[in-house]
């Protein structure tokens, strides 16, 4: 996964807005870099606490710039009838989560060009509104704040055009050669070898900048580069793991004999027993041959060490919920998107109130190399 624990802030349009935690990060370090550094060096001999506020509310219009740009990306991708998760804001910027490839190079192109557009459009509003407060008088600090996020949105729409997959200019490149190819994962391998080759340019130019004393600068850029050549990398092996299981359903995959846990077991034989042998987070708890919940090792961990002795499976044994169950009709590869979002490396497949089997990430790691090492993968 890219990104860690993010929380929900608010719906808009029908699609929710989450914020990763390293995304305060980001705030934190454009509130002080805009206040101690960029507005004083424009607008001089304003009170401190005027260049605070300006870089408050420079920080906030930057979350709404890129709010606005993946809305857009997400309101033609619902157009083209592609699932979204919704949208998050991380240290990077922000990502419209598709839960699916896009079904057509047209659909891939709308949806990647609508948000340099976006952000181009953003500009506009914010270069006509910086004119208008000049015209009428308004404060200095109005007037700054809105050039400032004029030149940001111009600058997020420039960026995005760079042909380097996961950026916006890479998606595009990757839909025309898609279109020319007839061949989705062809046009992924490429595209995303550009990404990553870009993601190296960032580095080395972020080493330069260490070199020639720019150290705040040139820790961003290898940062940024870092993430742009792992985005592109990640990007393409998720492609190649939907291409792979996207028509495998999870009882092609389980495994139908799996490791149950008895409810009268206590804590220390289940840790060192399962725990130590098997390494999984989540156990199915079955009695009378029905699934009588999970027990994992979060919540053994929560337990004081000296209790382990005495207390059984099942006095902290929790229903099972749809993080740590699918049925087995359901596509191998929602089982690793489920996987993806929870962190989980093993799903309980279930069928009514009967334990199938279980889905593990190994497993299926195992078959996509295997599918790699034979290439065989169908056209898309």
């Amino acid at each position: 996964m890219i990104f860690g624990r993010s929380v929900s802030l608010f719906k808009i349009l029908g699609f929710e807005v989450k914020v990763d935690l390293s995304w305060l990060i980001l705030a934190v370090l454009i509130t002080w870099s805009l206040a101690s550094g960029l507005f004083p060096e424009f607008y001089k001999n304003l009170p401190q606490a005027s260049y605070w506020w300006m870089g408050a509310a420079g920080t906030l219009g930057l979350f709404a710039s890129i709010v606005f740009h993946e809305l857009a990306h997400s309101l033609i991708a619902r157009h083209h009838g592609i699932a979204m998760k919704g949208i998050t804001l991380f240290i990077f910027g922000g990502v419209a989560e598709m839960e699916n490839d896009p079904p057509s190079p047209t659909a891939e192109f709308r949806m990647a060009v609508v948000g340099p557009l976006s952000s181009a459009l953003a500009a506009a509003i914010f270069f006509l509104a910086v004119m208008g407060a000049r015209h009428w008088g308004w404060p200095v600090e109005v007037y700054g704040v809105g050039a400032y996020l004029a030149w940001l949105n111009l600058v997020l729409a420039v960026f995005n055009l760079v042909p380097a997959f996961p950026l916006d200019g890479g998606r595009i490149l990757r839909s025309l050669l898609w279109r020319w190819k007839k061949d989705l994962r062809w046009a992924t391998s490429v595209s995303s070898k550009v990404g990553s080759g870009f993601g190296i340019i960032l580095i080395i130019l972020g080493i330069i900048s260490l070199f020639m004393g720019n150290f705040v600068g040139g820790l961003w850029w290898l940062m940024l580069g870092f993430f742009v050549r792992i985005a592109a990398q990640s990007a393409y092996q998720q492609m190649l793991a939907r291409s792979v299981f996207h028509n495998v359903k999870v009882r092609d995959v389980m495994m139908k004999d799996p490791v149950i846990v008895p409810r009268a077991m206590t804590l220390e034989q289940f840790i060192h027993d399962y725990v130590y042998q098997y390494h999984y987070q989540i156990y199915p708890v079955v009695s009378f041959g029905r699934l009588n919940g999970c027990i994992s090792v979060k919540a053994a961990a929560r337990v004081p060490r000296d209790e382990w002795s005495s207390q059984t499976v099942g006095s902290i044994t929790m229903p099972c919920d749809r993080e740590t169950t699918i049925h087995p009709d359901e596509s191998a590869a929602k089982a690793l998107a489920v996987m993806n979002q929870t962190g989980h490396t093993l799903l309980l497949v279930v069928e009514g109130d009967q334990l199938a089997g279980v889905i593990t990430l190994q497993d299926m790691l195992r078959l996509l190399s295997l599918k790699v090492e034979l290439n065989d993968f169908e056209k898309k």
